[in-house]
C-alpha cells in the first residue's frame, strides 16, 4: 500500500464509510445490544469498513474552502442517518414481537411478574423476553446479519458519499413500515389473545349461572394453563412469521434506499 493512498480524500472516505456501518453495527440486532461491548462494535465496524472500502469507487465532490466543514458534517451526518434507517428496519419486527409477548402476559396475568430486559435496560414481560430470544435465534438460525452486511455493500450503488437525499416520500415509506410493528404483534398474539377472550367469556357464563364457583381462584390458573398450551401450539407458526418478516426485510431496505 502506497502512500498515495493515504491522501486525504481516501481518509474522509473511510471515515464517511465507518461511519454507515458504525451506525447500522449500534441498531441491528445481537451485534447492537448494549450488552455487546463498544470495542468489539469499533474493531468489527472498523474491519468491515476496510473491507467495504476498496469497493466504494464514487469520487468525493469538490466543495468550495467556506462550505467545505459544513458540506463534510452535513455528509458525515447523512451516512450516519443510511446506517440508523437500515438498522431501524430490523428494530421494527423485534419491538413487534416483544409487543407481542407485552400484550399476551398481560392477558394471561403475567404483567405482575416482569424480569429487566438486558438491552433497554426496562422491565418486561417474562413471555416478551422469551419471545425476543427465540426470535433472536432465528434470526442468527437463518442467518439475516449476513444480508445487513449485504446491505451495506449494496446501498453504495444506491447512495454514494455525500448523495444522501431526505424527501417526504421516504419519511413517508418509513412510516409504512412503521406499521409493521403492530402487524406483526397482532399476527403473533392472535390465536393467544382469542382464546384467552373466549376463556374470559366463558368464565363470566359461569359466573352467573352458578355464583357459588368462586371465579376468581378458578380463573387465574386456568387463563394462564390455556394461555401456555395455545402458547406452545402455536410456536411453528411464531417461527414461520418472523421467519417471514426477516426475509423481506432484504427488499424493504432496498426500498429505503432506492428514496434516498
Amino acid at each position: 500500500m502506497g502512500a498515495s493512498f493515504l491522501n486525504n480524500e481516501q481518509i474522509l472516505l473511510f471515515i464517511l464509510v465507518f461511519l454507515r456501518i458504525g451506525a447500522m453495527l449500534v441498531m441491528i440486532p445481537v451485534i447492537g445490544e448494549k450488552t455487546v461491548p463498544l470495542r468489539i462494535k469499533g474493531a468489527l465496524a472498523i474491519l468491515i469498513s476496510l473491507l467495504v472500502l476498496p469497493s466504494v469507487h464514487a469520487g468525493l465532490p469538490h466543495f468550495q474552502a467556506e462550505a467545505q466543514i459544513i458540506a463534510i458534517a452535513t455528509g458525515m451526518a447523512g451516512e450516519i442517518l443510511i446506517g440508523v434507517i437500515i438498522g431501524f428496519a430490523a428494530r421494527i419486527i423485534f419491538a413487534g414481537v416483544q409487543f407481542a409477548g407485552e400484550m399476551i402476559g398481560i392477558q394471561m396475568g403475567f404483567s405482575i411478574a416482569n424480569v429487566i430486559d438486558p438491552v433497554s435496560s426496562t422491565q418486561v414481560s417474562i413471555l416478551a423476553e422469551f419471545q425476543y430470544m427465540i426470535a433472536l435465534l432465528i434470526y442468527l438460525a437463518i442467518d439475516a446479519h449476513h444480508m445487513f452486511i449485504l446491505s451495506i455493500v449494496d446501498s453504495y450503488h444506491f447512495v454514494a458519499p455525500f448523495g444522501y437525499h431526505f424527501s417526504g416520500s421516504l419519511m413517508e415509506t418509513i412510516l409504512l413500515f412503521s406499521k409493521e410493528l403492530f402487524v406483526t404483534a397482532a399476527k403473533i398474539s392472535a390465536p393467544v389473545m382469542a382464546v384467552l377472550l373466549f376463556t374470559n367469556v366463558a368464565l363470566g357464563i359461569i359466573a352467573r349461572t352458578v355464583p357459588q364457583i368462586n371465579v376468581f381462584v378458578v380463573g387465574f390458573p386456568l387463563q394462564i394453563a390455556a394461555g401456555l398450551i395455545v402458547f406452545g401450539l402455536t410456536a411453528p407458526v411464531f417461527a414461520k412469521l418472523v421467519q417471514s418478516a426477516l426475509i423481506g426485510l432484504q427488499a424493504e431496505i432496498h426500498t429505503l434506499l432506492r428514496l434516498m
